[in-house]
């Protein structure tokens, strides 16, 4: 596999990283570890910034994203080691009123998790806060968030009125809300519980769908009393925290680029160790089971308040489906790999409901879109979703006489990696210094795959 040589691309104006994919021609036979989770990491970081005592997590992501979150923990005064390159990172929390006034503007780089999550729990303090990050996050739809921290009676306002970061918080006073949220969110609804803590009477959270539930079972954890009754929440106000020691899982999001690997190339199994499997993350093993995939769970065990097992993944001749409604919300990240397998099965696949998508580190429903077509397949971009003509399991033809999209995140370049182990030629990957906002390793994996083969 080639290294990670330069390319420039006029038309983003900077010099962008890429590394070569070469097709698989024989089966894989491997087990992987995948990285850690993104979403529990972030969390487990802010709530035991706000927790008394001394938390220690195990298994933390040193992704680009989560170091921004740590970082501007630091920021406000907050007293964190890590030791083996953040494999351990402790945390010594003093509550929720024991943040210090940043002396400068907060960067949360790509991670819209960190802002959001960040603009509830800075909503109540005594001082004053400004959140940013880069041009993909300045053009992420903060008013989602700003709405219902308004409500609660927090002085925050945004760009664009009140629509887009830089976000601007000053010192307020919070009091508890019933809020039904038009769309389900788990980064606006986490933000509102974080918020929700330091307010004045009772919280009520009302989604549409269930999206993913970290937040809460980490808060009750952490001893924080939290009522849930299908899709709704309850928090009370003024709860006190206790440190908790805290072991992340194998990021199933993560995981569902080599299950997706796996279910391509014919006559491939793979283990993955110890992946997250909450109910409310698990829709890509759903969706493989119905297009045809082997998956079994095995191992299954509850660490620090979270479902963990190996997933047995064997490839198998794919079918088409129908993705829509709830099912969304609990895949939402995996629908640019999810486009891949759709690409690759039998029939005609269509997902819907999925307009959220459009307002993510990029468009990704306009880009998967141009992705597909980059590898030849027949594509219908909708309002909410795409309709895909697989190609039976037939190798992706190259065209290149159409551009790479310019609009990378690091789901699309990773979805473009995997495609390309089913390519008729090595493909080169565009926009690899996004990858390292969740996926540091995926590189080093995507080589590992390409020598588990028999």
């Amino acid at each position: 596999m080639a290294g990670l040589p330069c390319h420039y691309y006029a038309k983003i104006n900077y010099v962008m990283k890429q590394f070569t994919v070469s097709p698989l021609a024989n089966p894989i036979k491997t087990t992987i570890s995948v990285p850690s989770d993104k979403s529990i990491s972030h969390r487990a970081v802010i709530i035991g910034s706000i927790a008394n005592g001394r938390t220690e997590i195990k298994n933390f992501l040193s992704s680009a994203d989560c170091l921004n979150t740590l970082k501007i923990m630091q920021q406000l005064g907050i007293e964190i080691s890590n030791c083996n390159n953040y494999e351990t990172v402790t945390i010594y929390g003093r509550g929720l009123q024991s943040f210090s006034e940043p002396k400068n503007i907060l960067n949360c780089g790509n991670s819209g998790t960190t802002i959001r999550l960040l603009s509830g729990l800075l909503s109540a303090q005594n001082f004053l806060s400004i959140l940013t990050g880069d041009d993909s996050l300045l053009n992420r739809p903060m008013g989602r968030v700003i709405e219902p921290l308004t409500l609660m009676g927090a002085k925050i306002a945004g760009r664009d009125n009140n629509t887009k970061a830089p976000i601007v918080i000053s010192p307020g006073v919070l009091h508890g809300i019933t809020y039904d949220m038009p769309v389900s969110s788990a980064q606006v609804k986490s933000a509102i519980m974080l918020a929700a803590l330091q307010a004045k009477g009772e919280t009520r959270i009302i989604e549409k769908e269930k999206s993913r539930d970290h937040t809460e079972r980490m808060l009750a954890a952490f001893g924080a009393t939290i009522k849930q009754d299908k899709n709704e929440v309850v928090i009370g106000s003024e709860q006190k925290l206790q440190a908790q020691n805290i072991f992340i899982p194998g990021d199933i999001s993560s995981a569902a680029f080599f299950m997706a690997a796996c279910s391509i190339i014919p006559g491939s199994e793979m283990v993955l160790q110890k992946v997250l499997v909450n109910p409310t993350r698990t829709g890509i093993i759903n969706v493989l089971k119905k297009m045809g995939v082997k998956v079994e769970i095995t191992n299954k065990k509850e660490i620090s308040g979270e479902p963990v097992a190996d997933l047995f993944v064997t490839s198998s001749e794919l079918n088409a489906l129908e993705v829509k409604g709830s099912t969304i919300p609990l895949l939402i990240d995996e629908v640019p790999i999810l486009c891949i397998l759709m690409a690759q099965a039998n029939g005609k696949s269509v997902i819907k409901d999925a307009k959220e998508l459009r307002f993510k580190e990029s468009d990704r429903l306009k880009t998967m879109a141009q992705v597909l077509r980059k590898f030849s397949v027949e594509v219908n971009e909708l309002d909410d979703g795409l309709e895909i003509n697989g190609l039976a399991g037939k190798p992706f033809i190259i065209n290149n006489f159409i551009e790479w999209p310019h609009h990378f995140d690091h789901r699309i370049a990773m979805s473009i990696a995997i495609a390309a182990l089913k390519s008729n030629e090595p493909v080169i990957v565009p926009g690899a210094e996004w990858i390292s906002t969740s996926f540091p390793d995926f590189e080093k994996l995507i080589h590992q795959l390409q020598m588990a083969v028999v």
